[in-house]
């Protein structure tokens, strides 16, 4: 019943639970899975892709179009990731019974995913599925072109998103879960955006940020391991317990 409430309630579902802390981390994620190294060396090709210009134009495109084939290629990744975190929240709720048992699971397998993001054990999350068949060029193609990132990058992109949606299982709730991913879309997708309407100035980040890629994949790794690292103490449900009593009792000024 008070799993319904949070779920039906739209100020109960903002302000108690696990959001107030797990949104900031998944946004947090996205932002890191955008910088990895599977994902930011593409960026040019998948820009390329979704506006239909070739990688020497991209500099002087229009900006309207390069924002547009960027926000639709997004449009279709988040499609499938909320559908992940929707699922996860619904199997959270599903399953209230054994919570507290899976959500130890699950942040243990996240340590492992974060050690892996870190490169101190195996190298598999650096896989991906490949679609022989790619949609057409251009701005029409850019949300199936999304759609596919989603589904073929989910190994490669997958210790960060394994933590989104362990949250979201964590949350019980599949309107929950499908925020969190959200949040998660949007610190992936955002950076997109600002690389297509600020091509050149982005490419001399990227150098910076591809010379110091070990610092980036160890900064990364260390938060899905302090993540799983929460959920397997039961230090996550109890910082989550004040939270809710804190923000109960919070009333915003006027």
């Amino acid at each position: 019943m008070l799993a319904l409430a949070a779920a039906t309630d739209p100020n109960r579902t903002v302000l108690t639970g696990a959001l107030l802390l797990a949104v900031p981390v998944a946004l947090l994620g996205g932002l890191v899975s955008f910088f990895s190294p599977c994902v930011l060396p593409l960026v040019p090709g998948y820009l390329s892709y979704v506006t239909g210009v070739s990688g020497t134009d991209l500099a002087e495109a229009r900006r309207g179009r390069m924002a547009a084939g960027a926000s639709l290629f997004i449009l279709g990744f988040t499609a499938v990731f909320v559908s992940y975190g929707a699922l996860f929240g619904n199997f959270g709720l599903t399953l209230e019974e054994h919570k507290e048992t899976i959500s130890k699971v699950l942040g243990a397998l996240t340590i492992v995913m974060g050690l892996a993001f870190m490169g101190v054990i195996g190298g598999f999350t650096q896989r991906e599925f490949r679609f022989h068949k790619r949609p057409a060029m251009g701005l029409a193609g850019a949300p199936l072109l999304g759609v596919l990132f989603g589904i073929g990058w989910t190994p490669c992109i997958g210790p960060t998103l394994a933590a989104v949606n362990a949250l979201a299982f964590n949350e019980a709730s599949a309107g929950r879960g499908a925020l969190l991913t959200i949040a998660y879309c949007l610190g992936l997708g955002v950076p997109f955006i600002l690389t297509a309407v600020a091509f050149r100035r982005a490419l001399g980040a990227f150098d910076w940020v591809k010379r110091h890629y070990v610092w980036v994949m160890r900064t990364g790794g260390l938060m899905l391991v302090a993540v799983g690292a929460l959920l397997v103490t039961g230090v996550w449900d109890r910082i989550i317990g004040d939270l809710q009593v804190w923000s109960s009792t919070f009333t915003p000024g006027i």
